[in-house]
């Protein structure tokens, strides 16, 4: 198929949005170089002089003249090292990658101070200039993985200027890093034989310092994961670049396949020396009688400190990934131990460790106080091109340090529990409490976190509340149409209060900010729910819809929803349910200095009513099973299975072309249910799919209900400040007999497609995690689980991480949303790409319903397999990822599976003939 391609500009770039998709250029099977007068332009610039008067390093400016070839073969043997600085500072260049901040918690621990994380469009180049070369600051430079090509300016940024101009400084490319390290000297970058995203291969090197202590060879134990779909051509390295390590363009395997932690193997290794000395080597074309399978998949400057990586040292699932950064940090302290210019030895970072902390923002203003005091460059006095100027290009996770998270509360609420000892079961269970206490007039105004899974073992608590206490409100916010205002996190926010009183709002921050402000506004004693075994003691319970994404550092929403952004009550009066102990727990929060409410003592009482009484029967409890096709008025797509299966090539489109590695492509089904009884529709919903993290959430003022059976939690916060993420990707269908059914679980286990899919998005919340986690504490517990529930096979992970005691509860939530299972990876970058495909608003569907805590704790998860009831019609999100190995037919098959549970709920109780 022909096709005409166009390369962005410098200049279409400055003004437009940063990923605008209708402007995203896509690459013809071998890409043409880019333009040399603009790559003169953009890269050859001169030398820069500073204020002192000195020129940007240059090759003579290189410790030890490392252009000497007698001298390169020394430097790059392997040597003990010669000075051992107290850490090394590294700057981090964020190519608005999903991946970066797994490569900022490695070099965190490793290094030994944490990296200074800027994106690459962040710093002008004379910025950049005075931190590397008149402070002195950084003694390396990684550049991070990304989406798109080094071809195009707003995908790489400042990074070929650095790649350029930083000759005398340890540069580490990865991925989009290391294409751009080729192509600044010259080479191609092409696309590869096939797209390789969330795929492991073996790989072989040549034994450079580089790979120090790490086995080579397809038959060893070193297997790395490739999340790329564009390559350097090998035939196109210029003679200043030499390859070191290499693959087979066919040697690609899942997880299970690769055999991690196999015993090593005797792979070839190729002398240094023999490859300086003949440049255009390369392993024999001649494997297994075809011709041309190597990729490079690591290459090095024959004079520079400079090295790339196509692979992803940072994965989870790479072998030797730490010890690679630790090789990169060797390398850096023996260059600088031997460096002959006195004029730029590093610093001792004893020296000034103290000014590096986990905010890149808050080390640099430190910087900036101690020594631009006094200095005449213009540019430190234009607040337009400052550093500390604000930021334009949404969220940095640097701005996430909450400056108000410490300062002093306003309110402190107290804590009155009383704990019913093996009663849950006495009364009917979690369904009958909730039908007695919060189920009149059809559960207006109530919430119920529902572990409604048979499987104890998923989820132990469930919490349940409505309108009733003093401190109760109810918080209703939409965002504003965005060409109405010019922030895009503004909104209207309505609050109701217990009295039912009605305070209308307009917040220009964003409901996230107003929520972040609420929770540090109440300070609490912790010896009141000391005894408590869960973490959910009173607070904001609710739902926040996927376009909040707005406030997370997102670009912009394309579409509006009809239904809110945000609905949350301020619960005070919660009862809670230990299905493991079969215990009940009766909570009452109240203000300091204020009477107790009645709330406890009077549930006690309604409690031994309904336990002495016959239990109570729920009228609709037994709603018959039948044919979803006999069903009148069935859900309508919004989209036709022709155009479901278009959008899944135009995904795959994307992805062969370097845009991104993965893409969560959904679409919406409707039906009109009238006037229904939306809780009686949920009670149906928890016995045909009972799940961990279901929930039932009755809005009466946004004319609102969620009946959610989700499998997947997003993100929770426990007491001892432990993030947790459980991300599904890999959903079948269960088999009709055991046999089958076991079967159809092993296929899911073993699947190359589901692996790479959750691999991704495992690394995707790896990142997420790593932005406001203490740096060595983001660990994987469980990989590639598999789950069975009543309907589906699910392949779920879990990923762990302890938060930094400065981050506040709520920019956890802004660091991670939406859940990247929902989203694809890089995340910003997939996201805009969704936008474009998607017809119309996800609303709450993909968002998160959960509680935050007055304690400081929350519990989310991801709206998936839920029926959003709004204004009389019923919706079900569902689809699926999207990856380079989907099938388009199966793709649409699996979107329609994630609908048929809450779909047939709504059709079966809809249609029972006893309702008509």
């Amino acid at each position: 198929m022909n096709m005409n391609f166009w390369f962005c500009s410098t200049s279409q770039s400055e003004n437009a949005l940063r990923f605008p998709v209708a402007r995203r250029l896509l690459f013809p099977p071998e890409l043409a170089k880019f333009d040399e007068k603009w790559k003169r332009n953009y890269i050859g610039l001169p030398c820069l002089r500073g204020s002192t008067g000195k020129v940007l390093a240059s090759s003579r400016f290189v410790p030890g003249q490392l252009e000497d070839s007698s001298i390169v073969k020394k430097s790059l043997q392997r040597r003990e090292p010669v000075e051992k600085l107290g850490a090394v500072r590294t700057l981090l260049i964020d190519n608005y990658d999903s991946y970066t901040f797994n490569i900022y918690q490695a070099l965190s621990t490793i290094n030994g101070v944490p990296p200074v994380v800027i994106r690459n469009d962040e710093w002008t180049w004379e910025e950049a200039y005075h931190y590397l070369y008149e402070d002195v600051a950084f003694d390396n430079i990684v550049i991070s993985p990304g989406p798109g090509s080094p071809m195009c300016p707003a995908d790489i940024g400042i990074c070929l200027r650095l790649l350029r101009e930083c000759r005398d400084i340890p540069i580490l490319g990865v991925c989009l890093g290391h294409q751009a390290l080729g192509y600044v000297h010259g080479a191609q970058v092409v696309h590869a034989p096939e797209p390789v995203h969330g795929r492991l291969s073996g790989i072989e090197h040549d034994g450079n310092t580089l790979f120090s202590d790490i086995p080579s060879g397809r038959n060893s134990d070193f297997k790395v994961v490739r999340y790329h779909s564009l390559i350097i051509d090998k035939e196109s390295l210029p003679k200043e670049l030499v390859p070191i390590a290499w693959t087979i363009y066919d040697d690609t395997g899942s997880f299970s396949e690769k055999n991690i932690g196999s015993p090593l193997g005797n792979g070839s290794v190729i002398p240094v020396s023999e490859k300086l000395e003949n440049r255009s080597h390369w392993p024999s074309s001649h494997v297994d009688g075809k011709h041309n399978r190597h990729i490079l998949m690591g290459i090095m400057h024959s004079s520079l400190p400079h090295y790339g990586l196509q692979f992803h040292p940072e994965s989870i699932a790479t072998t030797y990934g730490s010890q690679l950064f630790k090789n990169f940090k060797d390398i850096t302290v023996d260059y600088w131990s031997r460096s002959r210019s006195p004029s730029l030895l590093r610093r001792n970072i004893n020296d000034t460790a103290n000014m590096q902390v986990t905010g890149a923002t808050q080390f640099l203003k430190e910087l900036s106080r101690n020594r631009f005091r006094g200095n005449g460059s213009s540019y430190y006095e234009n607040p337009k091109k400052s550093l500390f100027a604000a930021k334009t290009n949404g969220v940095d996770v640097f701005d996430l340090a909450d400056l108000s998270y410490s300062k002093p509360h306003t309110k402190l609420l107290r804590l009155k529990w009383k704990k019913h000892e093996r009663l849950a079961h006495k009364v009917g269970g979690a369904r009958n409490i909730f039908i007695e206490l919060f189920g009149k007039n059809k559960g207006n105004d109530t919430f119920w976190l529902d572990t409604s899974s048979s499987d104890k073992a998923r989820g132990r608590f469930s919490f349940l509340g409505g309108k009733g206490g003093s401190l109760w409100k109810q918080l209703t916010f939409s965002l504003s149409d965005q060409s109405e205002i010019t922030s895009k996190h503004a909104g209207h926010l309505l609050i109701e209060d217990a009295q039912s009183s009605t305070e209308k709002r307009f917040l220009e921050k964003g409901f996230l900010d107003f929520l972040r402000k609420e929770l540090a506004s109440i300070s609490y004693d912790e010896k009141d729910f000391t005894g408590l075994p869960f973490d959910f003691c009173g607070g904001y319970v609710g739902c926040i819809g996927y376009d909040i994404k707005v406030e997370c550092g997102m670009p912009s929403n394309l579409h509006k929803s009809k239904a809110p952004d945000a609905c949350f009550f301020f619960a005070d009066n919660v009862v809670a349910i230990d299905h493991h102990l079969d215990d009940v727990y009766v909570l009452s929060l109240y203000e300091d200095g204020t009477t107790e409410s009645s709330f406890l003592n009077d549930t006690e009482e309604k409690l031994t009513s309904l336990m002495v009484s016959s239990t109570r029967k729920w009228k609709d409890q037994t709603v018959p099973t039948i044919d979803s096709s006999q069903c009148k008025e069935s859900f309508i797509p919004d989209k036709s299975k022709e155009q479901y299966i278009n959008d899944v090539e135009s995904c795959m489109a994307y992805i062969k072309d370097g845009e991104s590695y993965e893409l969560c492509l959904t679409t919406q089904n409707r039906r009109n249910i009238g006037n229904a009884d939306s809780l009686g529709i949920y009670l149906h919903l928890r016995e045909r799919n009972p799940a961990p993290y279901a929930a039932f959430l009755n809005f009466s003022n946004a004319n609102l209900s969620l009946c959610c059976s989700s499998p997947e939690r997003f993100l929770k916060l426990d007491r001892n400040g432990m993030l947790e993420a459980k991300p599904i990707k890999g959903t079948v269908a269960r088999g009709s007999t055991p046999e089958e059914d076991e079967l159809l679980k092993l296929q899911l286990k073993l699947s190359e497609k589901n692996q790479a899919e959750n691999l991704m998005i495992v690394d995707l919340l790896r990142n997420d995690l790593g932005r406001v986690c203490e740096p060595g504490s983001v660990h994987v517990p469980n990989l590639m689980d598999v789950e069975s529930y009543t309907t589906v096979h699910t392949m779920v992970s879990t990923i762990r991480g302890l938060k930094k005691p400065d981050i506040s509860p709520v920019e956890c939530v802004r660091a991670a949303f939406p859940g990247g299972s929902m989203t694809g990876a890089p995340k910003l970058r997939s996201v805009e790409i969704l936008d474009s495909l998607e017809n119309c608003s996800r609303g709450l569907y993909s968002g998160s319903i959960g509680y935050f805590s007055y304690n400081g704790t929350f519990d989310l998860n991801i709206v998936i397999r839920t029926v959003v009831i709004h204004e009389d019609e019923a919706t079900i999100g569902a689809g699926g990822a999207i990856v380079a190995l989907s099938d388009p037919e199966d793709e649409f098959e699996e979107m329609i599976l994630k609908t048929r549970a809450p779909a047939n709920a709504v059709l079966e109780f809809c249609n029972d003939p006893r309702r008509q």
